[in-house]
């Protein structure tokens, strides 16, 4: 079965940057698209981005687009999430999580990684 061990995290003050990396194990060939979503104390898991290990095709939520990239390194089955200009409201738990096809919608994704913690502070 496939894995995603996710590293980073960590505190950091508005206007900082923060990256996590997603390191997925066992991957099927057909498990190319990987999503990430974020989940702040007491709130439901919203969406952040997606990405194919291709890199030909991502997307980004309005809340975070002009200020989070994806990246891929697919000798290292490993996706990036660059975090720039960060603000309180960013402050979650996030997770990234693989499916077989594209999609932006929560309730596709098959596996997840453990959702490390950033906390941004005024």
């Amino acid at each position: 079965q496939v894995q995603l061990v996710e590293s980073g995290g960590g505190l950091v003050q508005a206007g900082g940057s923060l990256s996590l990396s997603c390191v997925v194990s066992g991957r099927p060939s057909t498990y190319y698209v990987i999503g990430w979503f974020r989940q702040a104390p007491g709130e439901g898991r919203e969406y952040v981005g997606t990405i194919t290990w291709s890199g030909r095709r991502t997307d980004y939520a309005d809340s975070v687009k002009g200020r989070f990239a994806l990246s891929r390194d697919n000798a290292k089955n490993t996706v990036y999430l660059q975090m720039n200009n960060l603000r309180p409201e960013d402050t979650a738990a996030y997770f990234c999580a693989a499916y077989t096809a594209w999609t932006t919608e929560i309730n596709e994704y098959t596996f997840w990684g453990q959702g490390p913690q950033v906390t941004v502070s005024t």
